[in-house]
């Protein structure tokens, strides 16, 4: 097995709706902002080549949205899903499975792109399946308000239409060397996978743990749904990680692309960051 990460480009959201109630002052401290409160913020997949099978975990926002559009996410960065997967020799062609964590259009705007001549829409892995959960497929097919602008049917559609999906229900070991589970703090459904990786558990952490900056418990995005059910859910797992020494593939954050915790007498805190080549060396 090789683990790859694949960098598909940045966007800027604002400090306060990514850390939550926690004050400026405090947060300002472990992430940096711009002069109008704007912190940069990584799209970053990871592709994992298990035998036969290449599977790419998420795959960033795409290209297929307005400009109009993309102004208000400040989109920076030299990165691209194709640049990306080139770099280490493949094409979107040879992914055969997709795993999109959820259907926010950050994560899964990458999965449907413009045919040649932009008279309809083609999915952009042809030969890859499609896997999500069934509780978020439903839950982004049919948004409530709030979420509503985070779920784009052109992102989603399409791959049913295609008959590229895969919908499955509760954890379970979704392929060879990967499991799932399943967080509904977020946003409901969210799939969080983890990849045995030689003697490790790799985990993706999606919008889980968006950066190393998010660990503490009550450091909890303003996006999330049910900020209470995701507080119940990070003590869990954070205590979780500490004792069976998880690394944290880090999806958001800018500045560090994998990390541990720890155990300590004020709770589960950052033991260390480091690049994703650190664990395949």
């Amino acid at each position: 097995m090789k683990l790859f990460s694949i960098n598909t480009g940045n966007l800027k959201l604002d400090g306060g709706a990514m850390f939550g109630v926690v004050p400026k002052v405090i947060w300002g401290k472990s992430y940096p902002s711009d002069e109008n409160n704007l912190c940069n913020w990584s799209m970053r997949c990871l592709l994992v080549v298990d035998g036969s099978r290449k599977i790419l975990i998420d795959c960033g926002i795409g290209d297929k949205q307005s400009e109009k559009f993309f102004s208000n996410y400040y989109l920076n960065g030299d990165d691209t899903l194709e640049k990306s997967l080139a770099s280490f020799g493949f094409t979107t062609e040879d992914i055969t499975d997709v795993i999109l964590t959820h259907l926010h259009f950050d994560h899964a705007g990458g999965a449907v792109r413009w045919n040649s001549d932009k008279t309809d829409y083609e999915v952009t892995f042809k030969n890859a399946t499609y896997h999500t959960s069934r509780h978020q497929w439903e839950w982004a097919t049919s948004p409530n308000n709030r979420e509503k602008a985070s779920f784009l049917k052109e992102n989603i559609l399409p791959i049913k239409e295609k008959g590229k999906l895969n919908l499955f229900d509760g954890d379970t070991k979704l392929l060879p060397n990967v499991s799932v589970r399943l967080f509904s703090g977020h946003t409901d459904g969210q799939v969080i996978p983890f990849i045995s990786y030689k003697d490790k558990t790799v985990v993706y952490m999606a919008d889980l743990l968006p950066s190393s900056a998010h660990i503490p418990l009550p450091w909890v995005m303003s996006y999330d749904t049910r900020p209470l059910i995701t507080l119940k859910e990070k003590e869990a797992f954070m205590a979780e990680a500490a004792q069976n020494r998880y690394v944290l593939f880090l999806e958001h954050d800018l500045y560090h692309e994998c990390c541990t915790v720890e155990a300590t007498d004020k709770g589960v805190r950052l033991k260390e960051c480091f690049p994703l080549l650190n664990v395949t060396e």
